[in-house]
């Protein structure tokens, strides 16, 4: 069995008491943080990270729940708005917007879950600097330094912001999503 067929069994069924200690010690990190390497090596890999100059990891830290509508206190009409949940942004996508934040000069261009805990998420966010002169040789990656790719994480252009915006459908019952919500209902009919 090759190095990384170990890595992957070792994802799969996680040894808790490591996890367990893992996560104490995130817990007292701040909620981003920056990481020489990335803690699950194929799942970056995957998703385009490569240990070269220009990329940038981080582990962000996400408070789980309280995604609800406050609790209307006054009127007893059955047409005044219930108490429901607000989803729509998922975590994933949540914490690529806090990375971008913290290292502006950097795009996002990945990122995937690690933990979770009853009370926090964690999610390692792959970062890159477009104006490295590495990244802009580099002909794999070189196409997150044009324009039209600037700050395309608060425009839901990463994986998780195609997802929470339903991109993943396509066909029947998909019709008013594409190119965008607001493009469809700009539209005369």
């Amino acid at each position: 069995m090759g190095f990384y067929q170990h890595i992957t069994n070792a994802w799969k069924h996680p040894n808790p008491v490591l996890l367990r200690e893992r996560m104490t010690a995130w817990r007292q990190e701040n909620a981003v943080t920056r990481l020489e390497h990335p803690t699950n090596l194929i799942r970056a890999r995957s998703l385009g990270y490569k240990p070269k100059q220009g990329f940038v990891i981080a582990r962000v830290r996400v408070i789980r729940g309280g995604r609800m509508r406050e609790q209307l206190k006054s009127g007893r009409r059955p047409k005044t708005q219930r108490r429901k949940k607000i989803v729509n942004k998922n975590y994933q996508t949540i914490a690529e917007e806090r990375a971008n934040k913290r290292f502006r000069n950097c795009e996002v261009l990945n990122s995937y879950y690690v933990a979770q805990d009853g009370k926090h998420a964690w999610f390692e966010v792959i970062l890159v600097d477009p104006q490295h002169p590495a990244v802009q040789a580099d002909p794999v990656i070189s196409w997150i330094s044009d324009k039209q790719h600037r700050a395309r994480v608060f425009r839901g252009l990463t994986s998780s912001g195609r997802k929470s915006r339903g991109l993943r459908n396509k066909g029947k019952g998909a019709e008013k999503i594409r190119p965008s919500l607001r493009a469809h209902n700009r539209t005369a009919h």
